[in-house]
């Protein structure tokens, strides 16, 4: 494993950070939303308060006959009632007022009665029905007011909550209410900061706990496990966790543990495959000559001699191409592709002529390709396809048919036989090299090199099914406008 190895990234770049940022900006983003209808139903309540308390101050006139107190006690009336004017509107149809030194123009009053000269008429900049507001309009008049710098006369006409019977209006300044709603904003940024921060510590640590280290645990294996897949201590030790997290631990641990032993598997077969290619060639060498002795032995005079050698040569040829397809698959590497479009339909007439050249040996072969173009290796494209072919021919088969299509996907190649089909061993290993031969003296290794040869293409090699009646493998290409994993297309002069 080379290349430079992933660092994990600084405290401020980390997932914890990010974490925490947002559990804030989440919380205070909630405490805006209770904001807004909170800061409505303080300023309803303080509207409230004031007509409570001018309910009272005007019931205040009842006990003199009259209906009227001095001037000392309606002003200190109307300070505790935080208003210039009251008006009170009972059940029996009765009115009172009570008003110092503004009157308000406006108000029901009696029709005889006249505006005294030390009395100062004025008119409401803003009129409230406390009783006939929505909630959405309770939120936008308590922003109103803290938007209006200025002091605004305010008449407030609603129920009284004292009474709900009798109608209180009054005439308030909304400069104290302002300054009421900016100390409870106030109260409520500062308690938000409060909350936020105690929610989104107990948050983080707590997701800080469950998700963030064991997370970090796992990306610090990665790491080190790719820098070095073969070192033990990289491996992660899953823990007892039954979520996600756990199955995470489990599995990665799970995947360690099958790469490592991949790659240990890998260079053993490395070494055993240089160790092998160096004995298949000295072993090849002796067996070529084994091989001319064995023919001058089928020119001997003895006749014993002469029936046991076509058994000897046969022998000593299937070693030597033993040792030949073995050299071959030790020492071709990557395959190298030379793709160029080309038709099919005479690669299989070659693959035919090539491996049946007398037809009177009563061998069936069906080619169905009509005009498909592929776009491949010629020469590795005819390998697979000989190889196949010539495995159902070695198998016993006395019909070969080849079918072409083309699909949504790519180009499909059929091959189907005749034969006695695969044993079950030969199925469980059919692409391992070595291990996947289903004839005596086998060496294993044409599916496994078809398969290779097929991948690099893009395509691959299946089995469709194997029984006593048949066998059939199916050879898939992409289409030639879908070259995924090929070769460039060479340029044409």
């Amino acid at each position: 494993m080379s290349g430079r190895g992933a660092r994990m990234p600084s405290p401020l770049r980390s997932l914890s950070a990010r974490l925490l940022v947002l559990t804030i900006s989440f919380v205070m983003l909630a405490e805006v939303f209770i904001y807004a209808p909170s800061v409505a139903a303080y300023r309803y309540n303080y509207l409230q308060n004031r007509l409570a308390d001018s309910h009272i101050a005007a019931l205040a006139l009842l006990a003199t006959p009259d209906n009227m107190v001095s001037e000392a006690l309606t002003a200190e009336l109307l300070k505790h009632a935080g208003a210039y004017v009251v008006g009170l509107a009972r059940e029996n149809g009765s009115k009172l007022i009570l008003q110092g030194q503004y009157v308000l123009v406006g108000m029901n009053t009696p029709d005889d009665e006249e505006i005294d000269r030390n009395e100062t008429a004025v008119m409401a900049d803003v009129t409230i029905h406390l009783g006939q507001v929505g909630f959405f309009n309770l939120i936008v008049d308590a922003f109103g007011t803290l938007w209006h710098s200025d002091n605004r006369l305010l008449h407030v006409i609603a129920p009284s909550p004292n009474m709900p019977s009798d109608v209180v209006d009054i005439l308030i300044d909304e400069a104290p209410m302002r300054a009421e709603l900016i100390n409870f904003s106030e109260r409520i940024l500062g308690l938000s900061i409060i909350i936020s921060l105690f929610t989104a510590t107990l948050v983080f640590f707590s997701l800080h706990w469950m998700m963030v280290r064991p997370m970090r645990r796992i990306s610090e294996s990665m790491v080190a496990f790719r820098k070095n897949p073969e070192d033990v201590s990289t491996i992660v030790h899953p823990s007892a966790r039954s979520d996600e997290v756990g199955v995470v631990e489990r599995e990665l641990t799970a995947m360690q543990l099958a790469i490592r032993d991949s790659l240990t598997q890998k260079t053993r077969l490395a070494a055993l495959g240089t160790a092998v290619g160096k004995i298949s060639h000295d072993l090849r060498n002796m067996l070529t000559t084994a091989r001319l002795v064995s023919d001058r032995l089928a020119e001997s005079g003895d006749p014993q001699v002469r029936h046991a050698s076509p058994t000897l040569v046969s022998a000593l040829d299937r070693a030597v191409d033993l040792c030949t397809r073995t050299l071959d698959f030790t020492r071709e590497g990557a395959l190298r592709l030379e793709c160029r479009n080309f038709a099919l339909a005479p690669l299989l007439d070659e693959v035919r002529a090539d491996l049946l050249p007398d037809r009177s040996k009563g061998i069936g072969w069906e080619i169905d390709s009509d005009s498909i173009a592929v776009f491949a290796d010629r020469s590795q494209l005819y390998r697979v396809v000989a190889n196949v072919a010539l495995n159902a021919l070695q198998s016993g088969a006395t019909l070969i048919a080849m079918g072409v299509r083309k699909t949504s996907e790519g180009i499909e190649i059929d091959i189907r036989d005749n034969g006695p089909g695969l044993p079950p061993r030969a199925r469980e290993n059919l692409f391992r090299p070595f291990a996947g031969s289903a004839r005596p003296g086998g060496s294993g290794l044409g599916l496994a090199i078809a398969r290779e040869i097929m991948r690099a293409h893009g395509g691959d090699v299946l089995l469709l099914h194997t029984s006593g009646k048949g066998t059939a493998f199916r050879l898939t290409l992409p289409a030639p406008d879908d070259r995924r994993g090929v070769a460039p297309r060479p340029r044409s002069h």
